[in-house]
C-alpha cells in the first residue's frame, strides 16, 4: 500500500475523539470534512496537486489490497477505508470543477439500485414478477439494463452489445468471467457442468494438436480457449476462477518456500539440486500441510 494513502487501522475507538477534537463530523459526512480540510489552500501540499490522472493508480492499488484483505477482519475494514477516501477524493475534485460531488454520486447508485431491483422497490400499483432464483434475479438485471440503454438513446451496436459495461482492461480471469455470465444470462451457456467439461476436452485435444504441430499462433490461440472454457468450468460449480487460482498460487508459494529452506539447511544451490530432489522436499511440504 502506498505510504501516502495507507490509514490507520488499530486503535478504532480512538478515532471519534480524534475526529472531534478536529471538529470532523462522525460517519461519511466527517470524511468528506476531512477532504475539505486537506484541499483547502492552508491544507496538504500533496493533495492539492492530485489530478484525477494522478490518483488512477491509487483506485487500482486500494481494489486490489482490498481484496487481499478480505480474510481479515480488521485488515478488511482499513483497506475498505483506503478505498472509500480515494472516492471520496475523485468526488472532491470533481465538485471543484462544478460537475458533481459525494452526494451526487450516492443518489445516482442509491436511485439505480431501486431501479434494478423492482422486485424490492416496487412502486404501489407497479405489477412486478419476483424472480425466484439468483439467475432469474440477473436476467431480469441485463433487460432493465438493455432498457435503460435503449431509453437513452444509445447507438444500434450498443444496443445489441450485452457486455458495453465491462471494462477492458480488467484482469483475465475477472474479464472472461464477466462476459461469460453476460452471455450465461442471455441463454448462451451450457445447461450443465458436463457441457463445459466436454469443451474443455475438447479444447485440451485442440492444444495438444497445436502443440505436436509445432504452430506458435495456433497454441496461443487454443491455449487461451482453453484458459477461457476452463473459467466457464469453475462458473458451472459456483467457484470465482481469480479465487482458485490466487489460492492454488499462495499454496505454491508456501510449498516452494519449504523446498528452497530445505536447500538452504543443505547448503544446496537449488539450481544444482536436481529435479529429483526439489520434488522430494515438495512432497515433504505437501506431507507436513496435511498433517498440520
Amino acid at each position: 500500500m502506498s505510504d501516502r494513502t495507507e490509514t490507520a487501522s488499530s486503535a478504532p475507538d480512538a478515532a471519534a475523539p480524534v475526529a472531534d477534537a478536529h471538529g470532523l463530523r462522525p460517519g461519511l459526512a466527517g470524511l468528506v470534512d476531512l477532504m475539505d480540510r486537506l484541499l483547502a489552500p492552508d491544507g496538504c501540499p500533496w493533495d492539492q496537486a492530485q489530478t484525477l490522472d494522478s490518483l488512477r493508480p491509487y483506485l487500482l492499488e486500494e481494489a486490489y489490497e482490498v481484496l487481499e484483505a478480505m480474510d481479515d477482519p480488521t485488515a478488511h475494514r482499513g483497506e475498505l477505508g483506503d478505498l472509500l477516501f480515494q472516492i471520496v477524493f475523485q468526488s472532491a475534485l470533481r465538485q471543484r470543477e462544478g460537475t458533481f460531488d459525494l452526494n451526487d454520486v450516492v443518489d445516482s447508485i442509491r436511485t439505480k439500485m431501486i431501479r434494478r431491483h423492482p422486485h424490492v422497490f416496487a412502486t404501489p400499483g407497479q405489477d412486478t414478477v419476483t424472480p425466484s432464483t439468483p439467475d432469474a434475479v440477473m436476467q431480469q438485471w441485463e433487460a432493465i439494463k438493455r432498457a435503460e440503454r435503449a431509453e437513452a438513446g444509445a447507438d444500434a451496436d450498443a444496443k445489441l452489445d450485452p457486455f458495453v459495461g465491462i471494462p477492458r482492461a480488467l484482469p483475465a480471469l475477472v474479464s472472461a468471467s464477466r462476459v461469460q455470465d453476460k452471455a450465461a444470462a442471455l441463454g448462451f451457456d451450457w445447461p450443465d457442468l458436463q457441457g463445459a467439461l466436454d469443451k474443455f476436452e475438447e479444447e485440451r485435444v485442440e492444444l495438444a494438436e497445436a502443440t505436436e504441430a509445432g504452430d506458435t499462433e495456433a497454441m496461443r490461440e487454443e491455449l487461451g480457449d482453453l484458459l477461457f472454457v476452463l473459467c466457464r468450468v469453475a462458473g458451472k460449480m459456483s467457484i470465482d476462477p481469480e479465487d482458485a487460482l490466487q489460492q492454488a498460487t499462495r499454496k505454491f508459494r508456501r510449498r516452494f518456500a519449504h523446498v528452497l529452506q530445505r536447500c538452504d539447511e543443505g547448503g544446496v544451490d537449488p539450481n544444482a539440486a536436481g529435479l529429483e530432489q526439489l520434488e522430494a522436499w515438495w512432497s515433504e511440504a505437501k506431507t507436513l500441510a496435511r498433517t498440520r
